[in-house]
Formats: structure tokens, sequence, C-alpha cells
């Protein structure tokens, strides 16, 4: 039986499963390894609920507090715009009490966690990420239209829902202000909803009014939240690539006036510093981690007597393996830090002398093959024989010629079916030659000599180009691409 089948049969029994019991109630750990300067910092592990995120808090909170009040009814359905941990949380719930959910989630979130939503049991509705408010396709737009167009439905709209931020004033900070022994000085905090924010500043402004717990934003550069806090000013949004916290507006429940100080934290600075907790530490963040991490240790290397910090495990790096954790992908997005090289080699995503490559042997299976370039995502494989010399090229067409006919010609070897003339070119080349291979409809090989130092493909181009446009083109992204 499935998971979701096992959920939705407890529902009927009007059960809830246990797993909802360990919504909250998380970890507080120090970190140990990573320079702190004079402070203490403390992360909270939200990646410890039982879908990995602080999310499940919320979901919780604003799905019975829907109940309460009258606006889901039994055989209802749930609709959220979200970032993918939300509709996480709302979609285990869901699956607990026997709702329908439709997620309505912004293409640039991770497949990991699309695949959890739906392995769930929720239907998922996939928008552009490029647009904002007004556009027929802006996420939350799209969320709205979908609750006004079905019967029942009752649309979460955790932006504007009180009970999200309801949830940490009454489990989130008390939490830490046990777990702290009552000695906080700062919480460094991301706002995607403003729903932690919110309640985290309510809670300490009352527990501690007169010497007050500092509030400090994490922001992700191209977010607007970082200069509304420093000038009150809405600026135009920028297009970042951690998922589920800065906003292109100031959400309804997003009470930033608490918000003593703010940190601007480009993504490449979130990856990078979510990676060395890793290394560090131990503990595997998703990408909104590195944000506050990072933004924790600005803040604690700017002080100049100990205080005592806390922030959060926000959720868990598990959702983020193909994507900040992934070598290739941070290569592909221009966040791996690489000498340039002034030539065709700085085209190159996956290099030969790092090992980067997924080749085959003239000598392997065409199924060996096969479930490489399947395993890779990637079209074509270069051959290469036990010197690591260049000897052939392996695509996609290659292999169904070879075998529609006869699937058992998946055992025969790889020389039977690689291409052997092979298009190649110097890294000096210039970028008409490469522009010219692809015209013919070729990968070009890159060699240096007998060198093999790698390929290039036209989505490697793409990509190099993608990554070197103009700060400003790369700002109007968000309407034109």
């Amino acid at each position: 039986m499935l998971a979701t089948e096992i959920l939705a049969a407890e529902a009927s029994r009007g059960k809830p499963p246990a797993i909802l019991q360990l919504i909250g109630d998380t970890p507080l750990i120090e970190v140990t390894r990573m320079d702190v300067g004079p402070c203490q910092l403390f992360l909270k592990l939200e990646n410890q609920n039982p879908t990995g995120s602080i999310k499940d808090r919320v979901a919780l909170a604003m799905i019975e507090a829907a109940e309460r009040e009258g606006l889901l009814q039994p055989g209802g359905t749930i609709i959220e715009a979200t970032a993918g941990n939300t509709g996480l949380g709302l979609a285990l719930i869901a699956s607990a009490k026997g709702y329908r959910i439709i997620l309505v989630i912004p293409d640039k979130m991770s497949q990991e966690k699309i695949s959890h939503v739906r392995a769930l049991g929720a239907e998922v509705r996939i928008v552009r990420s490029d647009v904002m408010r007004g556009h027929p396709e802006y996420y939350q737009d799209v969320a709205a239209r979908l609750a006004a167009e079905i019967p029942g439905a009752y649309y979460v709209n955790q932006f504007s829902n009180p009970a999200n931020p309801e949830a940490h004033e009454r489990s989130t900070g008390p939490e830490i202000w046990e777990q702290m022994r009552h000695d906080v000085d700062a919480c460094v905090v991301g706002v995607g909803s403003g729903g932690t924010i919110t309640g985290l500043s309510r809670f300490f402004n009352r527990v501690r009014p007169r010497r007050g717990v500092e509030m400090i934003l994490a922001d992700p550069e191209g977010s607007i939240l970082y200069e509304y806090v420093k000038t009150r000013q809405l600026v135009e949004a920028g297009s970042w690539a951690v998922e589920g916290i800065g906003e292109d507006f100031v959400p309804d429940i997003a009470d930033l006036s608490y918000v003593t100080d703010a940190f601007e934290i480009p993504d490449a600075e979130s990856f990078e510093v979510g990676r060395e907790l890793l290394r560090k530490e131990g503990i595997l963040g998703g990408s909104s981690t590195g944000t506050l991490v990072a933004a924790a240790l600005r803040y604690c290397r700017q002080q100049t007597r100990r205080k005592r910090v806390v922030t959060f495990v926000c959720d868990t790096g598990n959702k983020y393996l193909s994507k900040m954790y992934n070598n290739f992908w941070m290569a592909e997005q221009g966040f791996a830090q690489r000498q340039p090289q002034g030539n065709l080699i700085d085209l190159i995503t996956h290099r030969a002398e790092a090992g980067e490559v997924i080749s085959v042997g003239p000598g392997d299976s065409l199924l060996t093959a096969f479930k490489r370039m399947r395993q890779a995502d990637v079209s074509q494989v270069p051959v290469l024989d036990e010197s690591g010399r260049a000897v052939g090229i392996l695509d996609e067409s290659d292999l169904l010629v070879k075998v529609h006919g006869d699937p058992a010609q998946f055992n025969d070897p790889v020389r039977s079916a690689m291409t052997d003339r092979l298009e190649t070119v110097s890294p000096t080349a210039k970028m008409q030659d490469l522009l010219a291979v692809f015209e013919r409809g070729r990968v070009a090989i890159v060699m240096e000599g007998a060198k093999f130092l790698g390929l290039i493909t036209r989505t490697d181009l793409l990509s190099y180009l993608r990554r070197n446009m103009p700060k400003a083109a790369a700002n109007e992204e968000r309407e034109f691409s």
C-alpha cells in the first residue's frame, strides 16, 4: 500500500497519523567549527520536522484555524501558492485529514520538492517564476483564481493568513526561549511569507520588552526587503536563485518594524555557506539556510562583545541535491569559482581533468552507455580509450539507429554504434569555429593536442552567455525570458 493510501485510510477512520505529533519541538545546537567572531551562534534545526522544514508548523496551524472557522469543510479542496515547503506541509496534512490539495509552484523550485508533494498526493500546477503580481501566470494570482473557480475550495494564502505568525508566536518563539535559557541577544530570520519574523518579533518583545532581542533580516540579493528595511522605500525587484525567502512585495503579515538590521546576501555566498555548513558542522541545510547562516556570520563577526545569536536551518538540503549540492549545476549557473582561461575552456561545464566527464569505453556495452546518459541526464557521451584519448562520440540517435530493430543489440559494444568522425576544436579556436560545429548538428570536442579536455554543447554555450549577460539585462529577465 502506498504511503498516501495509508494516510487516507487513517483519515477515513478519523484518526490522524502520529507523524503530525512530531511537528515542532525541534532541537537547537551551537555552531562550533565556523568563524563566529566573539559570539555564540545557535541553529534551530527545523529540518527535523516531518517534511523537513519550518513550514510544517504554519501548515498545521493554518489548516486547523480554517477548520475551526468553518472555512474548510470535510471533502474540501486546499489551494496554495508556495515555493514548495509550505506545500509539503499542507500536502502531508491534507492527506492525513482527507482533503484534496492543489499547489501552484513557480518553475524555479527544485525537482525534489515537486516530486515530494506529488508523492504525498498533491496536484501541482507549475507556473512562471519570472513574472510579478498582476501577470496572469503569477503564482499567487493563479492560486486565487483556482480557489474562486473550484466549489468548496479554501485558499490558504500564507502571505495574509494570521494563523501563520501566530504559529511561531505560540511554538517557535517559546521553544527558542527555553532552549536558550532565556538568554538571547539576536535572532537572524529570512522573509518568505513573513510569518516567522512577525511571530518571533511579537514573542520576544513580550518576554523581553526592556532589553529586546535584536531581529536581523537575512535577504537574498534581488529581493526588495533589504532595501525596504534600510530606507523604507520600495524598489524594483531583481532575480535570485535561493528558494523560499526574498520577495518582490512586502507580505501583508510581515511586520518589519522590529527589525534592527539587515544583510543582503548574493546567491553565490548563500550556496557556498550552505555547503560549508555541511562540510564543517555536518548539517545538510537548504538554500535559504545558506542565506540565514551567511547573514548570521556577518552579524557575529561585526560584534565587539559576546552575543548569543540564533538562526535557523529552515529546511533540509535533501531537497537541493540537484542544485546547490550538485557541482555541475553550480558550474552551469556560474556559482562555482573557476579561474577564467580566456578561451573555449571557459565554456566546458564538465571538465575531463577534474574527473567530471561522463564517458564510456569503446568496449563497454550500449546498455552501459544508455544507463550513464540517463543517470547524468545527457544526450551524448564521449568514448575514451584506456589512455583517455577521445576515439568517438555516442549520442541518443546512434543508440536508436542501432537497437530499434533488435533490442538485444543493447549488449553490443559501443564501438559498433559510435561516431568516430569527431568534430574537434582547439581551446584557442574562435567562436565562429564553434558555431560552425553546431550548424553541422555536432557536439564540439575540445582537444589540446592529443589531450581530451571536454565537450561543448549548445546548452553549454547558452549557459555561458547567460552567466555573462550584462547585469541590467539580467534584471530584465523577469519580463523577457
